[in-house]
This record gives C-alpha cells, sequence and structure tokens, in this order.
C-alpha cells in the first residue's frame, strides 16, 4: 500500500504551485493543527494501552507517563480530555518518533496534521442550506472541517496527493462525478447491474490493470459526503458507497465481499424490526463486486444505498456536524429540550432495537438526526458493515463475515462505544455553546449509556502489529 506522500513541508511546497492563495492560511492554521493533533495523543496516552507504556502518574495538574526504553512525557491532564479546546505546543510527529521510533504511525501523523492545516486554511464562511434543498445533506457533511474527534490519524489520507485531497476530500466541498466501468457478466457478484461505479481516483488504476473493464461513462455530479469514498447526487437520489485504496484514519476503505452479500439481506430484517420506531433504517438496496482471480474483490465494489426521506421543514443532520457547527446548535434554542427529545428518537430506539438482537454502530458519521424548527423528530441510520447481529434471535439469518454473534456483551459494546462517544462529543459541544453544566444535560441521558464508555483504542491499535484487531479502552462521562 503506498504511503502517505505529503507531511506538512511537502504540503507547503506543493500548495505554492496548486493554491498559491492558500499558502498565508496554511502557515496560519499549522500551529493550531499540530496541537489538535497532539491533544488527540496526549488523549491515547492518558487512557490506551499503549506499547511500551510502563506507567503513568498524575500530580499538580499534569500527567506524567514513562516507558520502558526510559522515554517520558509530561503534559497538562486537561490537555488529554476528550473533544479539549486546549492548544498545547509540541511537535506530534517528533514525539510519536521519539516514543516508537520506525513505527508507521509517524508518517500517518505527519501527514493527518498537513492535511488538518489544509482543511483549516480551506474553509470558508458557508451558509446553512435551506429545507427542501435536495443537495442539502451534501453540503452539510461537508462542514466537518477536523474528521474523527478522537483518532490523531483524523486526517491522514494515504496514497492521496495535495492536488488529490483538495480534488476529492468532502472538507474542501467538491463536486465530481463518478466513473461507470462496464463488467462481464462472467466477472460479477452481487445483486446490482453488471456495470461498477468506481470513485475517479481509483477509476484509472482499475483499467489499467483490468483491461476487460470499459468505460462505459460518468455519473451525474455527485458529492462527497463525511466519508469521502461515498457520494450522494446534487439533484437528489439513491447514495453511493465505493471501493478507494485509500487510508483514512484506521482502515483502507473498500467494500468486502460480505458487505454486498449483507447488505440487502440486513435491510430487510431491519426494515421490519424497526417499523414501530422513530428510526428510520436507509437500505443498502443493491451491491456488487467484480470478480478477479481471487474470487470478488473488495477493492472493485459498491453499494447502493436508500437517501434520506425529508419531510417539509425538515433537515437531516450527522451527529459528529451537529457537535462541531455552531450554527446548528444555535438552532436547537434549548440544550435540555433537546436531550429530552432525543431520548425519544434516538436513545431508546437504539435500546429496543439491540434488545431485538441487533446492534447498530451509531457514531457521529453513521446517525443522523431529523430537525423540524430546531427539534429533533427522528433518526436515520446508515452503514450495516459495523453492525452485529445476535445469533440465537436470527438463527436464519444468512450473514458472512463478523456480523454474527452469540455474545450479548458484544452486542452491546457495539453500540455503547459508538453512541456514547458521539454522545460525549454532542453533551461538551452543548455545555461550551450553551455555557451549561455537562452533568446536568448527562442527567436527561437514560442508563443506556451509564458508566464509563467503552471506546476503541485507536492509537496502540495504529501500533499493533494486526492493527485491525479491536483493542478497548473507556472515557468518563465526565472527562474534566
Amino acid at each position: 500500500m503506498p504511503q502517505p506522500t505529503a507531511d506538512p513541508v511537502q504540503t507547503r511546497a506543493e500548495l505554492a504551485t496548486l493554491r498559491p492563495d492558500l499558502l498565508d492560511r496554511y502557515d496560519a492554521a499549522l500551529p493550531g493543527a499540530r496541537s489538535a493533533i497532539l491533544t488527540r495523543l496526549y488523549g491515547a496516552l492518558e487512557r490506551e494501552p499503549l506499547p511500551g507504556l510502563a506507567r503513568r502518574e498524575h500530580r499538580d495538574g499534569h500527567t506524567h507517563v514513562t516507558f520502558t526504553n526510559g522515554e517520558t512525557v509530561s503534559y497538562p491532564t486537561t490537555a488529554a480530555a476528550p473533544f479539549t479546546r486546549a492548544e498545547p505546543d509540541g511537535d506530534p510527529v517528533a514525539l510519536v518518533h521519539r516514543l516508537w521510533p520506525g513505527s508507521r504511525l509517524t508518517a500517518e501523523i505527519a501527514n493527518s496534521v498537513a492535511n488538518l492545516a489544509l482543511a483549516r486554511a480551506n474553509t470558508t464562511p458557508t451558509r446553512l442550506p435551506a429545507p427542501g434543498d435536495p443537495d442539502a445533506l451534501g453540503k452539510i457533511e461537508q462542514l466537518l472541517v477536523d474528521g474523527h474527534p478522537l483518532h490523531p490519524c483524523c486526517r491522514t489520507r494515504t496514497g492521496l496527493t495535495v492536488a488529490d485531497v483538495l480534488a476529492y476530500a468532502p472538507e474542501h466541498r467538491p463536486v465530481i462525478r463518478l466513473r461507470r466501468l462496464r463488467v462481464p457478466a462472467d466477472r460479477w457478484y452481487g445483486t446490482a447491474q453488471p456495470v461498477l461505479y468506481a470513485h475517479p481516483w481509483q477509476a484509472p488504476r482499475l483499467l489499467a490493470r483490468y483491461p476487460w473493464l470499459t468505460n462505459a461513462g460518468v455519473t451525474r455530479p455527485v458529492r462527497p459526503l463525511m466519508s469521502l469514498r461515498t457520494v450522494a447526487p446534487v439533484s437528489g437520489g439513491p447514495h453511493i458507497k465505493t471501493a478507494v485504496d485509500i487510508q483514512m484514519t484506521s482502515a483502507v476503505r473498500t467494500v468486502s465481499p460480505a458487505a454486498v452479500h449483507n447488505g440487502p439481506r440486513l435491510s430487510a430484517l431491519l426494515t421490519r424490526l424497526t417499523a414501530d420506531l422513530p428510526l428510520d433504517v436507509l437500505a443498502e438496496t443493491a451491491a456488487g463486486a467484480v470478480i478477479t482471480d481471487d474470487g470478488p474483490d473488495r477493492h472493485l465494489a459498491h453499494l447502493t444505498r436508500q437517501a434520506p426521506r425529508l419531510g417539509a421543514g425538515e433537515t437531516a443532520v450527522p451527529l459528529g456536524v451537529l457537535a462541531t457547527t455552531p450554527a446548528l446548535l444555535a438552532s436547537l434554542r434549548d440544550p435540555y429540550a433537546f436531550l429530552k427529545d432525543l431520548d425519544l428518537v434516538l436513545f431508546a430506539p437504539m435500546a429496543r432495537v439491540l434488545e431485538r438482537g441487533v446492534a447498530l454502530e451509531a457514531h457521529g458519521q453513521n446517525t443522523l438526526i431529523v430537525l423540524a424548527d430546531g427539534r429533533p423528530v427522528r433518526t436515520l441510520y446508515r452503514d450495516l458493515g459495523g453492525v452485529r447481529v445476535h445469533t440465537t434471535q436470527h438463527p436464519d439469518l444468512d450473514l458472512h463475515g463478523d456480523l454474527p454473534t452469540d455474545d450479548p456483551a458484544d452486542l452491546r459494546t457495539k453500540l455503547t462505544a459508538a453512541l456514547g462517544t458521539a454522545t460525549l462529543q454532542l453533551v461538551t459541544a452543548l455545555a461550551h455553546h450553551y455555557g451549561t453544566e455537562p452533568d446536568r444535560l448527562w442527567n436527561t441521558i437514560p442508563d443506556l449509556l451509564d458508566g464509563p464508555l467503552p471506546i476503541k483504542a485507536t492509537t496502540a491499535m495504529r501500533l499493533a502489529t494486526d492493527p485491525l484487531a479491536d483493542q478497548w479502552t473507556h472515557l468518563p462521562k465526565d472527562p474534566t
């Protein structure tokens, strides 16, 4: 897999040719980007099972961390709090190089810093789209600048050049067209017609390697959503999730044969399970993969997903965007009433689906709140690739991959790890925006998220021999 293509210095050099108008803003944004990534690393030092970590000590408002190789790190404990607004001085790239010399994480962090600075440099004031705009969701999702709120690789884009980032990354607000590649019928797997929808970054690489794929033109204009590789037509219509050989945060974003197989089956099940709830699952209606020498190929695959169906005056907003967009927070008016309504349309339905044997991965990207006049009226859920299904409750459901489980604890952890982090981010944002006490806001949230919240130990995972094997840590509900 290609390595990250640009560190902060190289990014600046390429900007001098690509976008000289951004140079001053990039230089101004770089210190803040370093601080933002550094706070995520301090968070990992504070709570994750990191390799080589020997001891943590807390005294005089600081954390002192000692490693088995003799290295030590000290920082204000508040600078490690999740979603902190602290801006500590320091270079996260140098810190990773010092603690784990030779690690792949060093280059990934450098790429993340560069891309975060570039995203902040290219931010412009944007008005919220009006309800009813068919392009509203795409415009709203492209408001997200900083990416994953806890992962130090929040803006890592392995394999993309600076020009690619500007052309395809959602924080730069592009509109693109997918490529349609016609596939021989005997080389196609799945329920969709034998035409592969390929991301424009991926398509030329596929055509060069597989000459029996033929160009069938391009789609109408589409807007990349939060995940970069998933797009929504600007004129409305189904969303398409593509495969791209790009590492974003922790994984290369392909579409597995299991996802092609599972999507329609899970969609039918969840449509039944949620029929009486204010929770709509955006069904995966068709999917397909090209068959290469290794079988259905995750690098040549796509799936099609229903778009949200909204009523007059309604707007759909992902939880992660809601928590980071002041104009959206201001539209909620009363944070206590908002969270009480959210219990009815988000927490209670998620708990009910869990009782019915399915844990949804309800994090800030997958979970959308439908707002009407500043109030949440229902929840939309998308992306079925990370759910868990209890095999005892659904013994006849034919699923591939790691979705089936017979352990109720696996299901509960899947839901609370995703939903808990998204909720903690939202409560922290509401408390800051409205000047309220986080504890009072938490009192309106049900016992589903009681106690320390499980989260993935993302930095420890990047440093592990198998970076895709789950490792876990916990966050307190009061992170201060």
